[in-house]
């Protein structure tokens, strides 16, 4: 399986998408096309951590001072659930792979895995 979890408003989600070779990849639009409970959970299996999922970076993740509170896991998922702008994006599913945000390093393994 190949999919990509983005948000096409988001620049940096656009310019990766560029650099990558999509064909054969499944696109999902996390604002038009919210996670579902069932994906969650594979992106989850996959990442071992609903907190490595969750980006700590929304702009909500500041204006709802989470980041003085201690989360949980559960917490994490729910979040997760509740609001798109919380999965850190974009995430790349790859085979039983998962590349998950924009980090430099991410995205060139990313690459390595797919050959580009």
């Amino acid at each position: 399986m190949q999919k990509v979890y983005y948000l096409q408003t988001c620049d940096t989600c656009r310019r990766i998408l560029k650099e990558i070779n999509l064909a054969g990849f499944e696109k999902q639009e996390i604002k038009a096309n919210p996670i579902s409970v069932k994906q969650l959970e594979e992106l989850h299996q996959l990442s071992k951590s609903y907190e490595a999922l969750f980006n700590k970076r929304a702009k909500l993740y500041k204006s709802m001072d989470l980041k003085n509170q201690d989360l949980t896991e559960t917490d994490y998922r729910q979040y997760l659930l509740d609001e798109y702008t919380f999965l850190k994006r974009p995430v790349f599913v790859v085979d039983d792979t998962i590349f998950i945000g924009n980090s430099p390093k991410e995205i060139e393994l990313l690459k390595a895995k797919l050959g580009q």
